[in-house]
């Protein structure tokens, strides 16, 4: 019998500690351990640092890792604004001067991915090595950014341990991995006071007088200069293996490792791979990979 999947039966044990730090007056929650080379993880939209509770116990002997909870996300601060992309890169930029941080390897899924290569291309002394886990929509498809916004402001606007549970659903392939545990995470997150109006700034991105000025584009994306791993999938509900070769054609050097039989999470469905891969694409000494 396989053992439940619980965020803290993921992390019992680890040195780990959870704290806020503040980055540019904005109360930001991190939760980090380890030593070594850092390592920053960024969730994805409407997302929280939890989202990589699966990959702490698997990789903190080899790195400082950190996952944090983005401006208006999570338990961290939400100014009254619009979270543009530009925006949350400086957060992440602001962050790591917090925490004395001169150069990190970034992940990020999905709009955490979005943020770290905005970031890589934007603030290229800050980044070391660069891995976007299915980083969503990179055509920028109206159906994908429309079920998006629409779902997150239902998941919030009509608030229930259902409505949640079902934008969770929506991520994953294997849909035994959506707990309680996570639902009612989320859920918490979901229903603090002034919430809808950070969801609103979530999803202001999906809106595309918005989104134009920060759509994924070989003219930004070619300014990358760290080495790239495009992490994906062949369930994810944001976009098939066919943006990953843009991806790949766009950003120098870029490779490609696919995950099999996970969705838009796969940190969380096919954890043991995903660290794997992290381990083998960031601490190897040549930048050259060979997933695929």
């Amino acid at each position: 019998m396989s053992r439940p999947i619980t965020i803290w039966g993921e992390l019992a044990g680890l040195p780990i500690h959870q704290h806020y730090v503040s980055t540019g007056g904005i109360r930001t929650r991190v939760l980090e351990g380890g030593s070594g080379p850092a390592l920053i993880f960024i969730h994805g939209t409407g997302g929280h640092l939890e989202a990589y509770a699966r990959n702490f116990a698997g990789l903190i002997s080899s790195f400082r890792l950190i996952a944090y909870d983005m401006a208006g996300h999570g338990f961290s601060d939400k100014p009254d604004r619009p979270y543009t992309i530009d925006f949350l890169a400086e957060h992440l930029v602001a962050l790591m001067d917090a925490l004395g941080i001169e150069k990190a390897h970034l992940s990020g899924e999905s709009l955490g991915g979005w943020v770290a290569a905005w970031t890589a291309a934007h603030f290229p002394s800050r980044v070391d090595r660069l891995i976007l886990n299915t980083p969503g929509n990179i055509t920028n498809k109206p159906e994908v950014m429309r079920m998006v916004k629409e779902s997150s402001l239902r998941a919030v606007r009509e608030a229930s341990l259902e409505s949640v549970r079902a934008r969770l659903e929506w991520l994953f392939y294997d849909k035994s991995f959506v707990t309680d545990e996570l639902v009612h995470l989320r859920y918490c997150i979901y229903t603090q006071p002034g919430f809808e109006r950070a969801m609103e700034h979530i999803v202001a991105v999906q809106d595309w007088e918005i989104r134009k000025h920060y759509a994924w584009s070989p003219e930004w994306c070619g300014k990358i200069q760290a080495p790239t791993l495009l992490l994906w999938t062949d369930h994810d509900p944001t976009g098939g293996l066919d943006e990953a070769e843009l991806l790949r054609q766009w950003i120098p050097g870029a490779r490609l490792h696919v995950i099999e039989g996970a969705g838009h999470w796969p940190q969380w469905e096919k954890p043991e791979e995903f660290n794997a891969v992290h381990r083998q694409f960031l601490l190897q000494n040549e930048p050259d990979f060979g997933g695929g």
